[in-house]
């Protein structure tokens, strides 16, 4: 019997004499004027584009387009797609200035382009992380990435065959084959890291609401084990097995404080048929979608805002009662259904730009021995090398897989849902260098307050989200500082050209943290983080943003953010034309001034409108009135609105007043 080591041993040897070997070629685009200094790769400009809705097309079918768009952008971008139903891709299609042809049916591109792929990488159905290695041989192979089904019906001859090569039990074997045999032949100008697979919702599920959480309590006061009769929820009768599926939400979607659970136990007419803690392997079984939730420190998984996870507990035939005992705490949502809610296919996005890089794509949560496979990753690029895409919701997530590419001098570029990212790199666009002048004016003893929307660090949301609240016909009634990603003149120049015409008086664009990227400089080694904000100090010029708002490490307690100190913020002063930093903070009570430089922590208080704004006033109980107070106020770009912010404007009279991010940093300086 031919052991898994022997067969991906075997594996290694034959994909290493299949003609896979490349020199990595500049990619078309380069030799226009300032290529060199890019980040981030171009591949030509658009001059004519195919452009089809692929809106209603399942992942499969998703993933050979956007493989293929790779493949045919990467010598010429003639490829666009619109991704969904609000048609953002298509506000931005005029944009690019080319002739368009739209085809009503996308999969006829696949026939019209056929002759420019060498044929199709074949998925493994049972692996779901063949999705990335079959991306990573796409790009290398010219190739698209299909199922068996798909390149018979397309008539794609197999160029690889992933079937049977992998264990979908042991993710760490399948990427750690990927870095020994094909990082080596992939270009080096970017990693990307991208979920192999999305959870979809199935239309018409009708959901029971079983237990809702009305008060907004954020601080574990209300933990205790309840217990939910999901009897009614089955569906199977007493002929057949019953499939219950309970979902976990946010009951108060704006704030950030969602369901968490601490333990499950779940008996059948008083049998006990489930019981884990999440995070740990009896929980496995039983969680039927967890890509939109975390990992907690307390043995928890929890799902904030428009988050969820969803259970799946199948109750013998012939059961009468079920029911669900859980460990649960803060703004919970509980729902049950007895019907499958979701299906799982490829995740698509991004694909394109990744196979067009000739880039190697993965998908290694931060924490445990994946963590250790990741760092070894980040150890074989150079520093300032983007990492493009998002990591894993493990209990490392976020702040873990960020402070893992910082320690290595990695930023990230986080890019999972950037669409059409071929076409958009090489749009010619005048992205402005010019910094706003700064209002004048002199310090009164008031309170100033700056509004500022994060995320901008996300060039998905600089693409989708920004793009839909950046229409609101109120925007531009109050001051509001908006953080973009200085990287978008590389990778989409027209988007940043766009928000910086249509920008008003009120209307001030900063950098996203903390950077040419998202990063944690404290956490950048001393030999490398002059690297990094010679880089933000390029980008930041070259799009006219002279303030941003940052991050830093969590401390060792990770209840909070370390303050920047002096070798960081030396580092920007020395480097960017930086004049002020915004730091998340969440408290507000951070004002320092390293280096001679000001930096005043963010202040995020929960909820909208009357409770964001009593919120504000508690900030300032027992203020010294002699002299003026400044409040930097997060806010969520996901659950705001201008018109929410300009709603809570008017809520703020005296001694309130709003100013715009520059004007707020001089009136900081002038009364220092």
């Amino acid at each position: 019997m031919v052991s898994r080591r022997i067969l991906l041993q075997a594996g290694g040897a034959a994909l290493a004499g299949a003609g896979l070997g490349f020199t990595y070629q500049q990619p078309a685009g380069a030799a226009e004027s300032g290529a060199a200094t890019r980040l981030l790769p171009s591949f030509g400009r658009p001059v004519r584009l195919d452009v089809a809705d692929v809106s209603t097309l399942d992942g499969h079918d998703q993933l050979l387009l956007t493989t293929l768009q790779g493949v045919v952008n990467r010598h010429e971008p003639r490829l666009y797609f619109n991704f969904d139903k609000s048609e953002v891709d298509l506000r931005w299609l005029p944009a690019t200035g080319a002739t368009v042809t739209r085809h009503d049916d996308a999969l006829d591109l696949v026939r019209l382009y056929r002759k420019q792929v060498r044929g199709a990488i074949l998925l493994d159905p049972d692996v779901p992380d063949s999705v990335n290695i079959a991306t990573t041989l796409a790009g290398l192979e010219n190739a698209v990435a299909a199922t068996a089904e798909q390149a018979h019906k397309h008539g794609l001859r197999t160029v690889m065959d992933l079937r049977g090569r992998f264990d979908a039990d042991d993710a760490l074997a399948t990427y750690r084959w990927q870095l020994d045999h094909l990082f080596p032949r992939c270009s080096h100008a970017l990693l990307a890291g991208l979920p192999p697979t999305r959870t979809v919702s199935v239309d018409d599920v009708g959901w029971r609401e079983v237990a809702r959480e009305t008060e907004r309590i954020r601080d574990v006061s209300n933990r205790r084990v309840r217990t939910f009769d999901l009897s009614a929820d089955m569906s199977g009768g007493m002929s057949g097995d019953n499939d219950v599926y309970v979902r976990f939400q946010d009951s108060f979607k704006d704030d950030g404080w969602g369901a968490s659970v601490a333990a499950v136990l779940v008996e059948a007419d008083g049998r006990e048929i489930a019981s884990f803690t999440p995070g740990t392997d009896g929980e496995k079984p039983y969680l039927f979608d967890g890509l939109n939730s975390s990992l907690g420190e307390q043995s928890n998984r929890f799902s904030d805002g428009g988050g969820y996870f969803i259970y799946r507990f199948t109750a013998p035939a012939g059961t009468q009662h079920l029911t669900i005992e859980v460990d649960l705490w803060n703004q919970y949502l509980v729902t049950a259904t007895g019907t499958a809610p979701t299906r799982v296919e490829p995740f698509p996005y991004f694909r394109d730009y990744v196979v067009a890089s000739k880039a190697m794509v993965l998908w290694l949560p931060p924490s445990g021995e994946t963590g250790k496979l990741l760092d070894e990753t980040f150890a074989r690029l150079r520093p300032t090398t983007p990492y493009t895409g998002w990591f894993s919701n493990d209990v490392a997530g976020e702040w873990g897989g960020v402070d893992r590419a910082s320690q290595h001098g990695i930023e990230v570029v986080p890019a999972d849902f950037y669409m059409n990212g071929t076409v958009h790199a090489g749009v010619p666009a005048k992205v402005s260098g010019k910094i706003r002048r700064r209002p004048k004016a002199e310090p009164r003893n008031r309170v100033y307050v700056t509004f500022t929307v994060g995320e901008g660090d996300n060039v998905q949301y600089c693409q989708r989200r920004m793009r839909d609240i950046w229409d609101d016909p109120r925007r531009g009634s109050v001051p509001v500082n908006w953080t973009v990603s200085p990287l978008l003149a590389d990778i989409g120049p027209a988007l940043l050209a766009y928000y910086q015409k249509t920008a008003t008086d009120n209307d001030l664009l900063i950098c996203g943290p903390s950077g040419a990227g998202y990063t944690y400089p404290g956490s950048w080694p001393d030999k490398d983080l002059d690297a990094y904000t010679e880089l933000s100090g390029r980008y930041l010029r070259r799009t006219g943003m002279d303030l941003a708002y940052a991050y830093n490490p969590r401390n060792a307690a990770n209840d909070g953010w370390l303050p920047f100190d002096e070798r960081v913020v030396g580092s920007y002063r020395k480097n960017t034309p930086l004049r002020g930093i915004i730091q998340s903070w969440e408290t507000g009570d951070l004002q320092i001034r390293p280096a001679g430089l000001p930096v005043i922590g963010n202040f995020y208080p929960q909820g909208k409108g009357t409770e964001f704004r009593d919120s504000l006033l508690r900030r300032i109980e027992g203020r010294d009135e002699s002299k003026p107070l400044f409040i930097a106020a997060a806010i969520n770009a996901w659950s705001w609105t201008p018109s929410d912010i300009a709603e809570l404007a008017a809520l703020l009279d005296e001694p309130f007043e709003v100013v715009r991010g520059d004007a707020f940093f001089a009136l900081m300086n002038r009364s220092a």
